[in-house]
């Protein structure tokens, strides 16, 4: 198992590699399949991934995503994006209303909810990638998520004494949590200064800090949310496509939640 995990994982950093350096159409394109893989795989938990109600998160994913590709050239005198959730909210209570007693009301709004938490939220690692300096803000995704994740096993192991979700995992711990969140931003001012050395990219060191543990501290959430939602399903993985790591929601359950807050902060700050 341990050979298999670590083979899967090898792999997934060369995909992220080539896709995120790439940037462009092959990253745009990356995201879009990943997100109606993940979309599908949360959508199987309620049983619509075949449905009516999945349907039409897979078609207003995809409508979503054109919009970011239009953006550029589309008027800004209409809110797009408001109108097109709009327009899913409207299209899944018409799949409820025509289709009564067939889905329940759980089911369209598993389906409402599958659009934002997957497929909007994983844009954002594009959307980050096409701010000016990008190239090197969008890393900082994924060292908070998994940076954080290995920083606060680690610290863990080693002095994790207090449960910080019981019920919910047992094996993490306040210690680790503060350990990741403490790790993300040694490793946020880590980045900045490689960057700035080889990159000429004239990274803030305090920002990245900033932003690192602010992204390690949500990336724990996603994780944690990711798992209560398992729980209440009673299953194990969301998916079985990466060996070893289970599905797409399984292995960027923090990179999901981590994604739009890093734009926000790299914008902000």
């Amino acid at each position: 198992m341990f050979k298999t995990r670590l083979l899967s994982g090898i792999l997934l950093v060369i995909i992220a590699l080539f896709t995120v350096i790439s940037g462009g159409s092959i990253l745009f394109a990356t995201l879009f399949i990943i997100s109606l893989i993940g979309m599908s795989e949360l959508y199987k938990v309620f049983d619509i991934h075949t449905k009516a109600p999945g349907i039409c998160g897979y078609l207003f994913a995809a409508a979503y995503y054109a919009l970011i590709f239009l953006k550029p050239v589309l008027p800004e005198t209409t809110d797009w994006f408001l109108l097109l959730f709009m327009a899913f909210l409207i299209c899944m209570m018409g799949v409820l209303v025509f289709s009564y007693p067939k889905y329940r009301t759980e089911q369209i709004l598993a389906a409402f909810f599958g659009l934002f938490y997957v497929a909007v939220m994983l844009s954002y690692i594009y959307q980050t990638r096409i701010l000016p300096g990008g190239v090197f803000t969008v890393w900082l995704v994924f060292i908070c998520s998994w940076g954080c994740d290995t920083c606060a096993y680690c610290v863990g192991m080693l002095i994790g004494k207090h449960k910080m979700a019981p019920k919910l995992s047992p094996k993490k711990s306040i210690e680790g949590g503060i350990g990741g969140i403490a790790g993300a931003a040694l490793l946020g001012v880590l980045y900045a200064l490689a960057i700035n050395k080889w990159g000429n990219a004239g990274a803030g060191i305090v920002r990245y800090a900033i932003i690192g543990a602010a992204g390690g501290a949500i990336s724990q959430v996603g994780d944690l949310a990711a798992s209560a939602v398992k729980r209440f399903h009673d299953i194990k993985d969301y998916g079985k496509l990466i060996p070893g790591h289970g599905g797409i929601l399984d292995r960027f359950d923090s990179v999901i939640f981590t994604a739009p807050i890093i734009y926000y902060l790299a914008v902000l700050l």
